[in-house]
């Protein structure tokens, strides 16, 4: 079995050496074995893990959440469920792209030809397609803007109060600034579903029973109305039969 030390693991996965000893010190990604020196010593299943951590890094989990999901009972479903979810929006990326080009290239051979018309209906067509898609990347900006203008000032009155001021304009801010987080996650989960790790069923919570649960936009531990199983669920786009 081949070992690996810190550099090499870093290396291998492209992240730095800091980053493979942050993951130890937080409990995701411990060595195997140790040298006589004290340095860190990974295994191949290490480096698997490792680059699992890299990939579930990338589209967009916290390290929290991995390690949440990586200590619960069925995380290869939950895992699963997440990559499936990737899958489907690259898949819809390259479709609306791959269409995007069949388009320009009917409209530059009409082009060639002053008598052809234009493919009027493709254009409509991929228009929609793209302006579903923008709406989607426009909420999440809206989010995310939204919470940056609450937690600044926030952070602010925290930092003033650490450097010895008073303590109570950070609790008003803290109280006025509830509704307001409270609302933008009702806006974010009115079109979300969950899918469960254990039965694989798609479900809609009701707002007020997703809010207060761990997890982040792409999972959330949550009880499953369809099988009862409680565990992290991956979040996906709600139809419109859902229920």
């Amino acid at each position: 079995m081949s070992k690996y030390t810190t550099g090499e693991m870093a290396k291998l996965c492209g992240v730095t050496v800091r980053t493979v000893q942050f993951y130890d010190t937080k409990g995701v990604l411990h060595p195997s074995d140790l040298t006589e020196g004290g340095r860190r010593l990974y295994t191949d299943e290490d480096l698997t893990k490792l680059q699992l951590i890299c990939t579930l890094k990338g589209i967009g989990l916290s390290l929290d959440l991995i390690k949440g999901i990586l200590e619960s009972e069925t995380p290869n479903k939950v895992l699963a469920l997440l990559l499936d979810e990737q899958v489907k929006l690259l898949g819809g990326e390259i479709d609306q792209r791959q269409k995007q080009l069949e388009v320009i290239h009917a409209i530059k051979e009409n082009l060639q030809d002053d008598h052809a018309a234009t493919p009027i209906k493709s254009i409509i067509g991929i228009e929609t397609m793209m302006e579903k898609s923008k709406k989607v990347k426009k909420k999440f900006r809206k989010l995310i803007v939204w919470a940056s203008i609450i937690s600044i000032p926030q952070y602010s009155l925290l930092a003033w109060w650490i450097a010895g001021g008073p303590w109570w304009p950070f609790v008003i801010g803290f109280i006025c600034t509830i509704p307001v987080a409270l609302l933008l996650a009702r806006y974010h989960f009115k079109d979300a579903a969950f899918i469960c790790a254990e039965c694989n069923g798609v479900f809609k919570p009701a707002p007020g029973k997703v809010l207060g649960t761990s997890g982040t936009i792409k999972a959330r531990w949550l009880t499953c109305t369809k099988c009862g199983h409680a565990g992290y669920c991956v979040e996906t786009i709600a139809d419109e039969e859902v229920v």
